[in-house]
């Protein structure tokens, strides 16, 4: 890691501290808040920008995956960008619905060394047997 690479530790605190934010601003005026604004006008308003974001994600790495080389550090920041507002209007939900970013990094540490086709097919039997299959 270099200077500029956040530890988990700072990362982790840097989650906390949005979330504290969002509970802070999600009661605040709609006029003057965008978390307000957006919490105001309920579920389908952040879950539409969790989508468009998602989308704009991924149109960014398209354009990354055919940069030419003197556009790769303008496309890269445009990668980071639309992941952080991904992020962002993803905190929303699920502050939205009562669940922490905490709540998120332990599943994460919980399926740390896990294959991912292993964790996909376990939620597959979970499924199966939770629908009477």
């Amino acid at each position: 890691m270099n200077d500029l690479t956040p530890t988990p530790k700072n990362a982790q605190d840097a989650l906390a501290r949005l979330h504290a934010v969002i509970e802070t601003r999600r009661q605040g005026d709609p006029e003057t808040s965008y978390v307000a604004r957006l919490f105001h006008k309920g579920p389908d308003a952040f879950l539409k920008k969790v989508g468009e974001e998602a989308a704009e994600f991924v149109m960014a790495g398209k354009d990354l995956q055919h940069a030419s080389d003197d556009e790769l550090s303008d496309r890269r920041h445009k990668l980071v960008g639309e992941a952080a507002d991904l992020w962002f209007h993803s905190l929303l939900g699920l502050a939205y619905f009562g669940i922490t970013p905490q709540a998120v990094l332990d599943e994460l540490a919980r399926r740390e060394g896990t294959s991912g086709l292993e964790e996909k097919a376990a939620r597959k039997a979970q499924a199966r047997e939770a629908s009477g299959e």
